[in-house]
């Protein structure tokens, strides 16, 4: 992932789906009450951007990073990479900002961004007896 003037910085936006209310603790951040929907976690990818997504979708792993914590209740359903000269991964989380709520400092103790998670609510259906399809 280089360009002719040099090396690239890889930023993600991982995609995450969470079915159900979960109080979860978060590092030195303490419990958070996230709600059901898709979450949208913007990180920096280094020079490996594939093995750290990979990492972020494995349930079972030492806990490390903020969304450590999350990926071990929310299912991984994607990520968006953008490669630049210079690291976008603050821009992109404003960008986020704009549009979907933010966890707060979630991800974000390492620059001055009010958040690096963001929350977007969906519905999710109740299940039934007759989901088997029988009628």
């Amino acid at each position: 992932m280089t360009t002719a003037k040099g090396a690239t910085e890889t930023t993600y936006v991982l995609v995450l789906f969470l079915p159900a209310r979960r109080r979860i603790k978060v590092g030195a951040l303490g419990p958070i009450a996230f709600q059901p929907g898709i979450y949208f976690y913007v990180g920096s990818g280094g020079r490996t951007p594939g093995r750290r997504i990979a990492r972020h979708a494995r349930r079972r792993k030492r806990k490390f990073w903020h969304i450590d914590f999350l990926t071990a209740h929310a299912e991984v359903i994607g990520a968006l990479l953008f490669e630049a000269s210079r690291s976008v991964e603050c821009s992109v989380a404003g960008a986020l900002s704009e549009a979907f709520a933010p966890v707060p400092r979630f991800g974000s103790s390492d620059c001055t961004c009010a958040s690096h998670l963001f929350h977007a609510p969906v519905q999710v259906p109740a299940r039934t007896e007759n989901q088997g399809g029988d009628t």
